[in-house]
């Protein structure tokens, strides 16, 4: 009992504003000790009405376009990436001199050259030579690595604003080995596997699990419809920027000017029928196969990150608050299994359980995987990718992160009350997995994760 009364002492010590933001001050006579709804507040003491936390006031991408044949096919990586940078600058009014550092998840191109790209690409946006720029490349998480890298950077205090971005052009770039691969990975089954193509790891992941090809289809036509149903009642038109592009005539060298505003990868008329006619993709007698899998495709995507005082001094509507990052390590054989174990690892770090999370975006790199992440997890599907996933959007390796991001937390804010808490994940190849979650902005303009109890008012629910 005196540990908890103790725990609870310091925990309220932590919770007070500092002496710096003064519009906070007047809060402090209101804190007192409440039962925490998020479980035990050992693990969840949050500062929600400080100015500590950190969150997101933009999250903008472009469509999301199929490779080599889509909306984007002829246009250059840089300018893929200008109109999302420019676009969280827009929204919110923010003096892009003030951006602090600019991160970039992407994968397929050449590093040097990618990122003399996104520096390119943040001039062509307005940003001027004071605002640095950098890659990080954490393969099919690296948007969300790029979002976990600004926050981590504005917790530890390096600086108070920043954007985390993705940029993936596979029309431009394609995926493959360069130069010869040193012979010792025979000698290693998991090095071995970490040159597995994906969809072997689907196939893995399909036999040890025993995820069948009708349940693997049926997720393809369920986000097919999802997306479908998502875009036709408007509900991407808060996310996505329009990209003003040029399509080139194979045959005529023709240039045509069109603005890109829409995903061109849905098909609202997918059925599981036509699905199951499609011969598997990686394997003679394999169940993944084009339709089951994710699509390859062109896009990029910027979220606005601050610490919360400098939001609310700039007046700054708050999308969203970042409260945890974790990435783990799997088997690169079955590298899909990743959501499985990232997210419940995130979701505790976070002090909350699977049963606090309202909504999930898990990136569909196969339905395979994701129908075993779903299964393993015991999520219930209404949670899951409500709009659809990658199976219907496609997957931008770079991008799909902070796409992610900008979906879910776009979709909580239409929720509204009714969705406080919400995960991003995926699987990474040579075996990881990533997961965040964040939190519905206007969840915590007030102390309203906490609930008053009548008696022995301790802090912790284990104080009993």
């Amino acid at each position: 009992m005196e540990k908890a009364i103790e725990r609870q002492r310091v925990l309220l010590d932590h919770l007070r504003p500092s002496s710096s933001a003064s519009s906070l001050e007047n809060l402090h006579s209101s804190l007192s000790a409440s039962a925490c709804l998020a479980g035990d507040s050992s693990a969840y003491h949050r500062t929600s009405v400080y100015g500590d936390d950190v969150v997101i006031v933009a999250a903008q991408r472009t469509a999301i376009c199929k490779a080599k044949r889509g909306g984007f096919k002829d246009t250059y990586a840089d300018d893929l990436l200008a109109p999302a940078l420019k676009a969280v600058i827009d929204k919110t009014g923010v003096n892009p001199s003030e951006i602090a550092d600019i991160v970039v998840g992407t994968v397929l191109a050449p590093g040097s050259q990618r990122a003399a790209e996104c520096k390119m690409a943040a001039f062509y946006a307005g940003f001027p030579e004071t605002v640095p720029v950098r890659t990080v490349n954490r393969q099919c998480s690296s948007g969300l690595q790029a979002v976990a890298d600004v926050a981590a950077a504005i917790k530890a205090g390096f600086y108070d604003i920043g954007i985390g971005a993705g940029l993936e052009s596979m029309t431009a770039n394609s995926m493959g080995w360069d130069g010869t691969v040193n012979p010792r990975v025979k000698s290693m089954e998991h090095a071995q596997n970490c040159l597995l193509p994906m969809g072997i790891t689907s196939e893995n992941v399909a036999s040890r699990y025993g995820i069948t090809r009708l349940e693997q289809d049926q997720a393809a036509v369920d986000s097919h419809k999802k997306a479908a149903a998502a875009a036709a009642s408007g509900k991407f038109k808060d996310e996505i920027v329009p990209v003003h592009t040029k399509i080139v005539d194979p045959k005529t060298g023709d240039e045509t000017p069109v603005t890109i505003s829409a995903d061109d990868g849905i098909r609202a008329n997918t059925n599981v029928a036509d699905l199951g006619k499609l011969r598997p993709s990686f394997k003679k007698d394999g169940t993944t196969t084009a339709g089951n899998s994710s699509q390859v495709s062109d896009a990029a995507a910027a979220v606005l990150l601050m610490k919360r005082s400098v939001a609310m001094q700039k007046g700054l509507p708050i999308l969203g608050v970042f409260r945890t990052f974790v990435a783990v390590g799997v088997d690169p054989a079955v590298m899909g299994v990743g959501p499985a174990v990232a997210i419940p690892a995130a979701v505790k770090s976070a002090g909350l359980e699977l049963d606090n999370i309202d909504l999930f975006e898990i990136n569909e790199a196969f339905g395979s995987q994701y129908v075993y992440c779903q299964k393993k997890l015991e999520l219930d599907p209404a949670k899951i990718n409500v709009n659809g996933g990658a199976m219907a959007l496609g997957h931008p390796l770079g991008v799909t992160g902070a796409r992610c991001v900008a979906t879910l937390l776009h979709e909580m804010k239409r929720r509204g009350r009714d969705c406080r808490f919400g995960v991003v994940s995926m699987c990474i190849g040579t075996g990881m997995g990533a997961a965040a979650v964040f939190e519905r902005g206007d969840a915590c303009d007030e102390v309203c994760n906490a609930r008053k109890v009548d008696s022995k008012n301790f802090l912790s629910k284990d104080a009993k």
